[in-house]
């Protein structure tokens, strides 16, 4: 079945980040898989998570800062990172801050995100 969103759903966040998921568990009842647009702004972090979904992020515009076992990984404008379930993993921005889409297998819930 064919379904069309109108618009993506705000989701509230602490420290700035902007988040606006298309799909999902809040916006669409999809619990396979989530779809967010994000913007963050210079200098966000989050709390260091370990999540129990395969999560995609896109970066559009801006630098993402994904801190891991192996080190921190800069991901700049056109490119991507994957991260596993079970990586413990932590995101930041640049000193631009970052505009990207999150694509989370299955979908994100805060639950399942498992942040410190």
């Amino acid at each position: 079945m064919v379904r069309k969103i109108e618009g993506a759903t705000r989701i509230p966040v602490p420290g700035g980040k902007v988040i606006d998921e298309h799909v999902g568990r809040v916006n669409s009842g999809d619990e396979a898989i989530s779809i967010a647009h994000m913007v963050a702004p210079p200098g966000w972090d989050e709390p260091a998570q370990t999540p129990s979904f395969t999560e995609y992020t896109v970066v559009l515009r801006g630098t993402v800062l994904v801190e891991h076992a192996g080190g921190t990984t800069e991901v700049t404008a056109g490119q991507a990172i994957i991260t596993e379930p079970g990586e413990k993993i932590r995101y930041s921005t640049g000193e631009e801050g970052a505009e990207y889409i999150a694509v989370c297998l299955p979908a994100f819930s805060p639950e399942s995100a498992q942040r410190d």
